[in-house]
């Protein structure tokens, strides 16, 4: 159940870091709005999951993860650019977070 937890805190992150570019710096009442109800959620749900997921495998999950899906969101509805370096250094968060996930925090 934990991970399903780190999945909706994941999705709730990402909502919230894309309301709060939406808000103008905090302009804008629905956006801003909505990014701290998504905040809120967020941290609910990562709270949730420190119960049963190992603190390091759960953040670095949820930064890879959220990073990860944030750079989509930015490249592909807010024609953020996208580099080559760019692409490796997601690449790396990805090879990162999969480790340390596999091997990490006393390994399997």
């Amino acid at each position: 159940m934990g991970y399903v937890y780190l999945s909706v805190s994941i999705i709730t992150e990402l909502v919230g870091t894309t309301m709060l570019k939406a808000s103008n710096g905090f302009t804008r009442l629905d956006p801003t709005m909505t990014s701290l109800i998504a905040y809120t959620i967020c941290f609910y749900f990562l709270s949730l999951t420190l119960r049963t997921v190992n603190m390091s495998v759960a953040y670095a999950l949820w930064g890879g993860i959220g990073i990860v899906l944030t750079t989509a969101v930015a490249v592909l509805f807010m024609h953020a650019p996208l580099n080559f370096a760019s692409v490796c250094g997601i690449f790396l968060i990805l090879v990162g977070s999969l480790v340390l996930n596999l091997y990490g925090a006393g390994g399997h």
